[in-house]
C-alpha cells in the first residue's frame, strides 16, 4: 500500500446495532477490492476484521478494528466499532478518528437501541453520516418499509439515494436517484458497467426522492434555493454540488441499501463515500493546545507543523506497547523523534504501520488525516498526542464513558495473586473503560467495567493473555457505624507478672457528633488523675477502636470521646497501659451508647428517553431510592435520585434490560444515612460470621 496525501484518504467510522452487519460489510469490501481472497466470517474463525479469540468465540466485535479500503485511487480508513453497548470504549476511541460515519442497520429490524445511539454519536460529533440498509436479499424485508422507519425516526435529512429494483421478492438491480439511471445485476439487462432507464413503475418513487434532495440542496444555498422555487430543474452539476454541501453539514443523510453477503450495493456505496464525505484536510484547521495552555489553531495539512493523536492503546506481551494514532496536520515519519507533549518525553518513531485488520504493513509515513500505528513507544498512552519538539501541542482528549459495574476480583491461587496486579495494570492502560481500584478499607481490588459482558472479556484475556485465574464477587459495601447516646465507659488494665507491672485506670465519655467525620477527641481530666503525657495513647487507644466499630467490624464515625477521669501509677503506668485501658473503655461504653449502622447514599443522575420514565422511577422506589427531581433535555429525561450504593451494585445491566440499552447514568457519593433496622441485623449477622471464619 503507497502512501496516501491527506485529499486522498476518508477516515469512516461504521457504527449500528450489534448484529446489524458491520464487519460483514467491510468484509464485502475487502473481498470486492480483492484484498482479501475469500469472504471472511466472524463466526467461523475467517475474518480478516473480528480475529481475536473472544470476537470469534462470541461471533461478534469486541474491539475497535481498522480496515483500509484503496478505491479508485484513493484510500478510504473504515474504522469498524463494536456495536455491543458493552463497549463502548472501543467505539467511542475510534469515533474520535473518524470524519465520517456510516451507519448499518438491519433491513429486518432497522429502529434499534444501537442504531438510536449510533446517529446520536455521530450528531453529536457532527459528523457526515450514510446509512446503509443492508440484509435486503433476505425474507420478509421492504427497502421502502425500512426507509420510512429512518426517516420517521430521524427526521426530514433522510433521503434514498439509490433504491433496488426487485422483482419476485429478489434484487435484481438499483437505481441512482440523482442520475436517473438504473444498473441491473441480474437478468438480461444485467451488466454493472452499462446504465439503463428507470423503469416505468418506479418512476414516481424516483422522481418523488429526487424532489426531496432538491428542496434539501435548495436549503443550503440561496442561489439553489431562488432557482427552486421558481420551479427550474437542477442540473447534474449542480445536485452534486449542493449535496456535497448538504451531507458535510448534516442537512442530508444519503441513504443506501444492499446485502453485505451477496456484495449487492458495495460497489456503489464506495463511490458514494469517495464523492459526498469530506476529508480530514477539508476541515482546513483544529484547535489545539499550546505550550502556554491557550488554544492553538493548526492547518490541516502537510505543510504544518507535526501533531498526531494516540486514539487506542493495545500491550502485547510479546510485541509491546501497539500505538494507534491519527496524524493532525504535518507529517509522521518512519526513523525519527518525536516529542509527547502530554508527558513532556521523546519518542522514538522506528517504523510507522497501516493496519488492516491483523496484518501490519509498513508505511514510509503518515501524512495529515491518515491513520495507522507505531509500536514499543515507551511513556506514550491513549489521548496523548506527538508532536515536533520546539512545537509542543496538545489535541482535545478524548471523552470516554465512565465505568459503573463494579466487581471484586480474588485471585485463585498465590501464583495468580503474583501476576494479577501487572496484568490488571496493562489491561488498564490498554482500556479506558477499565478501572482498578484497591479498596484499603474494604481490602479488596476492584475491577469497574463498563457491563457484565465488558468484564467478562477482561477475564478471558486475563486467562489467555496473561495466565491468571480470577474469581469475582459484589464489592463489600464500605458501611460505617455510629452511636445515638451518651454514655460513660471505664477501662481498667493492670497486670502484675512479676517485675514491671502495667497499669492504667480510664473514664471516657462518648457521645454523638454530626459535625465530624472522624471522632474528635477532649480531655477534661482534672488535678491530674491522668498525667498530660498519657493523653496521645488514650487517644491512639480510640482511634483504633473506632477503625474496627462494635457492631460489625465497620468504621466508627460521628462521635466524640472525652476523657474525664482516671488513675496512674508511678512505677507500672505507661503509654501503652493507657492505650490498652483505653481500648476497654470504648468496649464498655458502646454496649450502652445504642451503636446502629449507616450507609452510603449515592446521588444518581440517571438519562433515558422519555417513554422509560414511568419505569425508572417505579424501580428507584423498589431500591428504597427517592426521587429529587426531573427534566426534559433533547428528549431526554434526567432523572435524579438519592439511593443506597447497596442496591446500586447491578444497576448497569438492570438498566440496560430496562431501556434496551438507551439509558445512561452517572453517580457519586452523597452522605451516610441510617441503615432500616430488618436490613441491618442481616448485614451485622453476615459480617460477624465472617469475622469467625
Amino acid at each position: 500500500m503507497r502512501d496516501y496525501l491527506s485529499h486522498e484518504v476518508r477516515n469512516v467510522a461504521v457504527l449500528g446495532h450489534s448484529g446489524s452487519g458491520k464487519t460483514a460489510v467491510l468484509e464485502a469490501m475487502l473481498y470486492f477490492t480483492k484484498a482479501s481472497d475469500r469472504f471472511g466470517k466472524t463466526s467461523e474463525g475467517s475474518s480478516l476484521i473480528d480475529y481475536d479469540s473472544e470476537e470469534i468465540r462470541r461471533g461478534i466485535s469486541v474491539y475497535t478494528s481498522l480496515v483500509p479500503i484503496e478505491w479508485k485511487e484513493c484510500k478510504i480508513n473504515f474504522i469498524d466499532t463494536p456495536g455491543y453497548l458493552d463497549f463502548a470504549g472501543e467505539a467511542e476511541a475510534g469515533l474520535a478518528a473518524a470524519d465520517n460515519a456510516l451507519i448499518v442497520v438491519n433491513a429486518k429490524d432497522v429502529i434499534q437501541s444501537g442504531t438510536k445511539i449510533s446517529w446520536e454519536r455521530a450528531a453529536a460529533r457532527k459528523l457526515p453520516t450514510i446509512f446503509f440498509i443492508n440484509k435486503l436479499d433476505e425474507e420478509h424485508t421492504s427497502f421502502d418499509k425500512a426507509y420510512e422507519e429512518l426517516r420517521e425516526t430521524f427526521g426530514k435529512s433522510i433521503i434514498p439515494f439509490e433504491v433496488p429494483i426487485v422483482e419476485n421478492g429478489e434484487i435484481i438491480g438499483s437505481i441512482n436517484v440523482l442520475r436517473d439511471k438504473a444498473w441491473y445485476y441480474k437478468g438480461p439487462l444485467a451488466d454493472p458497467n452499462k446504465a439503463q432507464p428507470v423503469p416505468d413503475d418506479m418512476v414516481d418513487v424516483v422522481n418523488s426522492y429526487k424532489d426531496q434532495i432538491a428542496e434539501a440542496v435548495a436549503m443550503g444555498d440561496d442561489e439553489l434555493m431562488e432557482k427552486f422555487f421558481s420551479g427550474e430543474s437542477f442540473s447534474e452539476a449542480e445536485l452534486t454540488r449542493g449535496v456535497r454541501l448538504g451531507v458535510r453539514n448534516g442537512e442530508i443523510t444519503p441513504v443506501f441499501s444492499g446485502s453485505a453477503l451477496q456484495s449487492i450495493g458495495i460497489e456503489r456505496l464506495m463511490d458514494l463515500i469517495l464523492k459526498y464525505f469530506p476529508t480530514y484536510g477539508e476541515s482546513g484547521s483544529y484547535t489545539a493546545i499550546g505550550s502556554d495552555g491557550e488554544p492553538l489553531e493548526l492547518e490541516t495539512n502537510e505543510k504544518e507543523s507535526l501533531s498526531a493523536q494516540v486514539f487506542k492503546t493495545i500491550v502485547d506481551p510479546f510485541v509491546g506497547r501497539i500505538s494507534y494514532l491519527k496524524v493532525l496536520s504535518g507529517v509522521l515519519s518512519s526513523d525519527s523523534t518525536v516529542y509527547n507533549a502530554n508527558k513532556e518525553k521523546p519518542e522514538k518513531i522506528s517504523s510507522v504501520f497501516i493496519i488492516k485488520g491483523k496484518h501490519q504493513t509498513a508505511a514510509g509515513k503518515l501524512f495529515t488525516g491518515d491513520i495507522g500505528a507505531v509500536v514499543k513507544l515507551q511513556n506514550t498512552q491513549t489521548n496523548d498526542t506527538l508532536c515536533e519538539k520546539g512545537k509542543p501541542v496538545k489535541a482535545e482528549a478524548i471523552a470516554f464513558s465512565e465505568p459503573m459495574y463494579a466487581q471484586a476480583v480474588f485471585p485463585k491461587s498465590k501464583n495468580d495473586e503474583d501476576k494479577l496486579s501487572s496484568a490488571l495494570q496493562r489491561m488498564e492502560e490498554e482500556d479506558q473503560t477499565l478501572r482498578i481500584e484497591n479498596n484499603k478499607e474494604t481490602r479488596q481490588t476492584v475491577m469497574v467495567g463498563v457491563g457484565d459482558q465488558h468484564i467478562d472479556v477482561i477475564l478471558s484475556k486475563l486467562r489467555s493473555k496473561y495466565k491468571v485465574e480470577v474469581t469475582l464477587a459484589d464489592p463489600k459495601v464500605p458501611y460505617r457505624e455510629t452511636i445515638r447516646k451518651k454514655a460513660v465507659g471505664e477501662g481498667r488494665h493492670k497486670k502484675q507478672s512479676g517485675g514491671h507491672g502495667q497499669f492504667g485506670h480510664v473514664f471516657v465519655e462518648f457521645e454523638p457528633d454530626s459535625t465530624t467525620e472522624e471522632m474528635r477527641f477532649e480531655e477534661k481530666v482534672f488535678g491530674g488523675a491522668v498525667p498530660r503525657q498519657y493523653f496521645p495513647a488514650v487517644e491512639s487507644g480510640l482511634r483504633e477502636c473506632c477503625e474496627h466499630g462494635y457492631l460489625a467490624g465497620y468504621k466508627m464515625v460521628q462521635l466524640k470521646a472525652t476523657l474525664l477521669d482516671g488513675k496512674y501509677h508511678d512505677v507500672d503506668s505507661s503509654e501503652m497501659a493507657f492505650k490498652l485501658a483505653a481500648r476497654l473503655a470504648y468496649k464498655d461504653a458502646m454496649e450502652k451508647c445504642s451503636p446502629i449502622l449507616l450507609e452510603p447514599i449515592m446521588n444518581v443522575e440517571v438519562r433515558v428517553p422519555d417513554e422509560y420514565t414511568g419505569t425508572i422511577i417505579g424501580d428507584f422506589n423498589k431500591r428504597r431510592g427517592s426521587i429529587m427531581g426531573m427534566d426534559l433535555v433533547d428528549g431526554y429525561q434526567i432523572i435524579s435520585a438519592q439511593v443506597p450504593m447497596a442496591e446500586m451494585m447491578r444497576y448497569p445491566i438492570d438498566l440496560r434490560a430496562m431501556t434496551q440499552g438507551m439509558g445512561s447514568y452517572t453517580q457519586s457519593f452523597d452522605r451516610y444515612d441510617p441503615v432500616p433496622s430488618n436490613l441491618a441485623e442481616r448485614i451485622v449477622a453476615a459480617a460477624r460470621a465472617e469475622m469467625e471464619e
